[in-house]
Order: structure tokens, then sequence, then C-alpha cells
């Protein structure tokens, strides 16, 4: 939905306009105004909307100024101007400095509709020719991947490059080339990568791309599912004469087969286990069917989903009991005369860290360390030392579990702690604050939104709010100077800000107020507590 500013220095234009359009319903929100433009321009700033409305005259800056300032500052916002019928001069004047449109006073909600939603129109228009100018095919490709685009988005992207994305069924091939030292060029990866492709079956189309210089990545689909089933089946036999004559060894992942564009996130996170469990066997140069084929006795198994759900839940004070009680069923493995706990715990090592980087923060460096601890574990020649290794794994991993949990928790307090000391700033806005904590606007407003479960102008506006029940119960201030020395110029916008929070003007909490905390309030739900109190 689409943010809608209006500025007008008639608080009767502002009410009718701002009361008289269902705006959810439409699709817009109304995100506040403003009596001029001065008062508008920090408001624009921390709020961000994308069309501002206008009236051309107007105390202190007019709707011109204000226009040619956003349009320079933030020429992504779409301007429309309110004009009379004897302002029609200045409205060509607006139209030349590059506002989007004009509607005359006194503009009638349909109208008004109408106009916001050609503009809305025309902002969607925009975003998607600069979305399609961005992504090239393998970005197109990596994001689907990945999982960052949508369906709708990655088929008018598509369609742009005349690839046609649509099948019923999709799987995602992940392969990693190795050739000898003195074959490491780019052109060997790019040749392997071009022989690899040319072995898919003539009833599949295959897109690809190279993630890096050894990698490649194929989107495999197909509208018959059992030819795309033998044709995964088949791949790996088929491919290794050709993998032999380059003298060239792969690790190659084949992902779940998906019924929608949308899961080709999920096969690719398959096939992307896949090649690691495989890096892990070939560093090690162990083969689980080697363990099986020649063990003398029965080789004890640990339960890997106990292990894995205590990666996620467990705590510091639970570790060294829970890694007694789960090392208990390896007691009688043999460290020094086998190699199946190698295996066992290569095992439970990529599975650990691959939950890890699906649930929690990113791992800087995630294949430097499953090679370090996959060192570790080569090492372990007795009961104790495994103990010890799944404690520094544990411990290891819960450092991203909590960087996931608190990285923000520090930065949240301190934009708190600044808007309660500088509530009364008429000029605190989302910049200022970004520039105090050292983030960028956008970025402070996501987190904050996202951690405090609110957004930054509502915690300004509740502390604001606060204050100013506080200074009506406790002094004879006049509402004006109360709303001045909360951070409000406007009296008239004060008292409607004071309402919408509380469900009464101050004059009425005033009157009322003996009887109330300003706990009892809280923003966008007030109005619920001031009913109760009414009735």
């Amino acid at each position: 939905m689409k943010k809608i500013m209006l500025v007008d220095d008639e608080i009767l234009t502002r009410e009718s306009i701002r009361n008289c359009v269902d705006w959810k319903s439409n699709g817009f929100i109304y995100c506040g105004d403003a009596a001029d433009g001065e008062m508008a321009l920090p408001l624009i700033e921390e709020w961000s909307p994308q069309i501002v409305i206008t009236d051309i005259k107007m105390p202190f800056m007019d709707g011109l100024e204000l226009a040619s300032i956003v349009r320079k500052a933030y020429p992504h916002i779409k301007i429309i101007i309110l004009s009379g019928h004897d302002e029609f001069h200045y409205a060509q004047q607006a139209l030349r400095i590059g506002v989007e449109d004009y509607c005359l006073k006194p503009v009638g909600s349909t109208d008004l509709i109408e106009l916001l939603q050609k503009v809305s129109k025309q902002i969607d228009s925009e975003q998607l020719q600069k979305e399609t100018a961005a992504y090239t095919k393998d970005k197109l490709l990596s994001d689907m991947c990945g999982g960052l685009i949508n369906t709708s988005k990655a088929i008018e992207i598509a369609a742009n490059y005349h690839i046609s994305l649509i099948a019923r069924y999709y799987a995602v091939i992940s392969i990693d080339f190795c050739f000898h030292e003195e074959l490491l060029d780019d052109n060997s990866y790019k040749l392997a990568a071009e022989q690899f492709i040319s072995y898919f079956q003539s009833d599949v189309d295959v897109l690809s791309y190279r993630p890096s210089r050894s990698e490649l990545v194929c989107l495999v689909k197909s509208n018959n599912e059992y030819v795309l089933q033998q044709c995964l089946a088949e791949l790996p036999q088929q491919t290794k004469p050709m993998l032999q004559l380059l003298n060239c060894k792969a690790l190659l992942g084949i992902g779940s087969i998906e019924q929608r564009l949308q899961s080709i996130h999920q096969s690719y996170l398959v096939a992307d286990h896949e090649k690691n469990k495989q890096r892990l066997l070939q560093n090690s140069q162990l083969e689980a069917n080697t363990f099986l084929q020649n063990a003398t006795v029965q080789q004890p198994l640990i339960d890997r989903a106990k292990f894995i759900n205590f990666v996620k839940i467990g705590t510091t004070e639970q570790l060294h009991e829970f890694s007694h009680a789960f090392c208990k069923d390896i007691e009688q493995l043999s460290w020094s005369n086998s190699m199946y706990g190698i295996y066992l715990f290569n095992e439970l090592t990529l599975e650990a860290f691959h939950t890890a980087k699906q649930c929690f923060a990113d791992i800087p460096n995630c294949s430097e360390l499953v090679a370090q601890m996959q060192q570790r574990v080569r090492e372990i020649n007795s009961l104790e030392q495994c103990k010890s290794y799944l404690i520094d794994l544990l411990s290891l991993l819960w450092q991203w579990r909590s960087i996931g949990a608190n990285q923000y928790s520090e930065l949240i307090l301190r934009v708190k702690q600044y808007i309660t000391e500088h509530y009364h700033n008429k000029q605190l806005s989302l910049q200022e604050v970004s520039r105090h904590v050292g983030v960028s606007p956008s970025h402070l407003s996501k987190v904050f939104s996202q951690e405090a479960k609110q957004t930054l102008t509502e915690f300004i506006t509740r502390t604001r709010i606060h204050k100013a029940m506080e200074l009506l119960k406790t002094t004879n201030s006049k509402t004006f100077e109360i709303a001045y020395e909360v951070g409000y110029q406007d009296q008239h916008y004060f008292s409607n800000i004071f309402k919408k929070a509380t469900g009464m003007t101050p004059i009425e909490f005033r009157k009322q107020g003996s009887a109330m905390t300003a706990e009892t309030f809280y923003f966008a739900g007030g109005v619920k507590h001031a009913a109760a109190q009414k009735t």
C-alpha cells in the first residue's frame, strides 16, 4: 500500500480529506499531515511517503517551494498540487517543476481516489522498470534459488529476457568442478560447465548460472515428472566419462523435485546440502558404504535429531550434562581402530552447521569453520575428546544463535533513550536519530519496526503523548504551551494526535485525567482504553 501525506494550512481541508476517504480499502495509508511546507519537510523525511498532496498557497513555505525541494531531495516521491481556480498559473508552474498532477479545490473523494490510483500505477510501473533493469539472467536465477524473489515478479522479469519459467516440475542441481593445479584457469571451468549442460536430455529445459568460477547451478524443469526423475537419476553416471576426459572431479548435489516456482529455493537447499555432504566425505576420504561393508560388529548409532533440537533450544547450563548423556551410546566405540566414529561426527557436524545457517544469523567463513571442525573430528581418539568436541561445536553454533537474537537490542535501547531525552525537539526525525546511533535511516526504520513491534514515528508520538498527559495532570499550562513543550508547533495537529492516542481531546483529558495515569493509554490502542473509561 502506498503512503499518502497531506500538506495544507487549512485545518478543515486537512480533516475533510483525511476523513472522507476509506484509505485502507483503496490501497493507501494516510500517514499524516502538516500545516505548511516547512513543517512538512522533517515529516516527509521521517515517514517516507510515496505521494505528497500539497496546497499551493501556505504561510512560511508554500507548495511550490516544498515541491521544488522534495523533487531534488526525494525524486521518487510523487507530488499532487491542490489548486484553486484563480491559482491555475501557479499550477502550471508546479507542473514545470515536475509534480505529477494537480486537482482543483474543493476536491471530492471519488476524484481524489482516481487521481491517487493513477499516480500509484505510475509508481508501480517505474519501480518494475528499475527492478527489471537491475536484473540480469544470472541474478534472477540466483534470487530464485535463494528464495529472494516472488513468483509473479520472477515471471515478469524472465519475460523481459524471453525466458519461460512455467513448468509443472522443477529441480535444482548444484555442482563444484575441481581440476589439477596446472589447469586452474577459467576456460577449463567454463568448458566443464558447457559439457555438463550438454548431457541433459532434450525433453527437459535447463537454465544455469555460475555463482563462482568453479560452481555451476542448473534449474531443470519439465512437464513430465517421470522424465525429470530419470534425467536426475542417470545424470551422475552419464557425466562421469565427460569428467574423466577433462581430467576433472566434481561434487554433485541433486535437489528435490518441486511443483512450484516458489519452492525452487527448497530444491536448491537440498542440492547444496547433498553437495556439502560429499565434500565432507571426500575430504576425509570416507564413504558411508565402506564403513558399513567393512564393519565386523554392529556399529552404534547416535540420535542426530536429538542433537539438532539441542542446537536450537539448549542452554549453557545443560551443556555438560547433555554431552555426557549423548555420548553414552558410543562408549564402546573404538576410536583408534575404527573410522566409523569420524564418519558419524562428520555427518553430525554438517547437519548442525546447516541448521545454524537456516535458523540463526549468517555464519561468516562457514566453509572454513566446517573444515576446521572436520579436522578436529579426525583427531578424536577417546570418549573424553568426543565430549569436548561436542561442547566446543555447540558453543560455536550458539554464538550465532545469540547474535541472531540480540544483535539489535543495544541499538534499540540507544534509540529509545535518545528519543526519551529529545522528544521536545521539534526537528526530531528518523534521519536525526539514525545519525546519532550511526546507521542508515532505512536500516534503522526496518530494524526498529521488527524489534520494537512499532514504527519509530509511533514510539516518538507515544513518548510525546505520555509527557503531554503528565503535563496536563500536573500543570496549568495551556494546551498550545504543552504542545510546544512536547515537540509540536501546531496546536491543532497536537490535539488531533492526542485524541487518536487517548480517545479524548487534551481538554477532556484534563477534566477526567485525575482518575487516570499515562500507563492507561498507549499509542494506537488508547482509544479502546478511553472508551472503556467512559463507559
